[in-house]
């Protein structure tokens, strides 16, 4: 009966994530000639193949494949677990690691974040904007600890706190046209050019819960990465876009825009934050979460 090492595991993420067995040998500080022995071994021992060997390539056979998911699944557990000892160690509280689906809420994390680094000294904050698997999949991956998202995805293990509450809204420059007015209709937009961050458009606000219901599109769709530019971009009249109101109050007389209702019930909004459910016990986890809610009510 084969008794799996995490060796095996690092060996076969090793190669997933590099391609071949010569240059995982290189990444895990082995020989080549090493490593394919103990794949040779361990495939004894387990009675099937974890690789088709088709020339120098490798494709994982169907044990292979499963093998890669449980090393995806228990390395980075391992590999969190052994460095929030070394910080216990090291007389470290530990990390806080904290990923982002918001693009707009950067900001507002920062005004959360200079006082918990003020009240939690012995404890590192770390932002992270990119995942290879989406933001569940990187809470569930152990990649991050925290996971500011508007669109929570509730999972069995995962939980998910509102802890700000916002209305989406339309941005417009002062001498827009729509500038004035007390809310705007979908329609009003048929001719205008929509600047939004990256996303799809199944996580943009203004196309599911206003554009879309009524069938309407805009004219352009200009998707740019980061929020000043795309105020610049409004503010000189190249488009109209959709954000949070606090953010466009805050930047409205620097960039010379105004927020407008969208619809006149408006769009609101929640930002969650979601973390593991087994980790709900962690202090400086909570404490945080505590730290958030308590800008819910200002607005801000």
């Amino acid at each position: 009966m084969a008794i799996l090492e995490r060796a095996h595991l690092e060996i076969v993420r090793a190669v997933d994530r590099y391609g071949s067995l010569t240059a995982a040998a290189e990444k895990l500080h082995v020989t080549q000639s090493a490593l394919s022995h103990t794949v040779r071994k361990l495939e004894d021992q387990l009675g099937t193949a974890i690789w088709h060997r088709e020339g120098r390539s490798l494709r994982p056979t169907q044990a292979g494949e499963y093998l890669l998911a449980v090393a995806q699944r228990l390395l980075p557990q391992l590999e969190l677990a052994e460095e929030r000892l070394r910080q216990f160690a090291q007389g470290e509280r530990g990390a806080l690691r904290i990923g982002m689906e918001c693009h707009p809420c950067y900001q507002w994390l920062l005004k959360i974040v200079s006082p918990y680094l003020a009240a939690w000294p012995a404890v590192d904050v770390d932002v992270k904007q990119k995942f290879q698997f989406g933001g569940i999949g990187a809470l569930f991956g152990y990649e991050i600890d925290l996971l500011v998202t508007p669109d929570p995805l509730h999972k069995t293990g995962l939980v998910f706190e509102p802890v700000f509450d916002y209305e989406q809204v339309l941005v417009v420059s002062r001498a827009h046209r729509l500038a004035g007015a007390g809310h705007v209709n979908p329609e009003q937009l048929s001719d205008e050019t929509l600047i939004t961050y990256p996303v799809s458009l199944d996580r943009l606000d203004v196309y599911t819960r206003f554009l879309t219901p009524a069938g309407i599109s805009p004219k352009r769709h200009k998707p740019i990465e980061t929020t000043d530019i795309m105020l610049q971009m409004v503010a000189s009249g190249r488009g109209v876009a959709a954000l949070p109101r606090w953010l466009v109050e805050e930047n409205a007389k620097r960039f010379g825009v105004v927020p407008v209702k969208l619809g006149p019930q408006g769009v609101d909004k929640q930002i969650f934050l979601g973390y593991r459910e087994a980790d709900g016990g962690i202090d400086y986890l909570r404490a945080f979460i505590e730290m958030a809610r308590r800008h819910r009510d200002t607005g801000r």
